[in-house]
């Protein structure tokens, strides 16, 4: 069906937006308990199939604006309703947060359908990034955290609801290892020693297995 009864000939994707913007400008809103084009008209649509109203209703223009100034009233007081019913809701989890110069932070980082970060994509992609130094206190809910040089282009001002709690524990910290490349920016990767080993048996023979320390890592990076 390429158009509708008293309107001109619609393509099949203008039909689906207009139908689209009719069902959402007519369908029962609860924060202001109408629909929003009778909040905006002071009256129901009469729809193309099924008229609500037959005849057109005169309004003059004194009776029409006092209407509306009755209208928006009415719809400011059911919206502060519905903001402070979702604030209760909200503040039941909501705690205040405040950190200080020299505190450590992790970092939100916003997830996008199949926007690639830090070399991986998807649900595994990191969700926060960090810890970082606050730099600065903006105001009570802004802050400033000390950019890595690698990354000391981006902005580093953030929003609190993007922080998160970090507990500094000596054992995160890891001292920096330099390493010998080679001209074409590679090295060579030699095992120092023998931490443990074990038999792995299997059904019918015996696995024997080592865990090998290598020169260019630690201990915990042992395999």
């Amino acid at each position: 069906m390429d158009f509708i009864v008293g309107l001109p000939r619609f393509s099949q994707g203008n039909l689906k937006t207009y139908l689209a913007e009719f069902v959402y400008n007519n369908n029962y809103h609860s924060s202001i308990c109408m629909a929003p084009y009778e909040a905006l008209y002071c009256r129901k649509c009469r729809s193309l199939i099924c008229w609500a109203e037959v005849g057109d209703r005169p309004l003059l223009g004194s009776k029409l604006v006092q209407e509306m100034t009755k209208n928006v009233k009415l719809i400011q007081q059911r919206l502060k309703t519905a903001q402070s019913r979702q604030k209760s809701y909200v503040d039941v989890q909501r705690r205040d947060r405040e950190y200080e110069v020299g505190d450590h932070v992790f970092i939100k980082v916003t997830l996008m359908e199949g926007q690639t970060r830090f070399r991986v994509k998807g649900k595994l992609a990191l969700r926060y990034i960090g810890p970082y130094e606050i730099l600065e206190k903006i105001n009570s809910v802004t802050y400033r955290v000390v950019w890595p040089p690698i990354v000391e282009q981006m902005h580093n001002a953030f929003h609190i609801s993007m922080l998160q709690d970090y507990l500094r524990d000596p054992l995160h910290m890891t001292e920096p290892t330099h390493v010998l490349l080679k001209d074409d920016f590679t090295y060579e990767e030699r095992p120092i020693q023998i931490v443990n080993r074990r038999i792995k048996r299997l059904r019918n023979k015996d696995i024997p297995l080592v865990k090998v320390d290598w020169q260019n890592h630690g201990e915990t990076y042992a395999t």
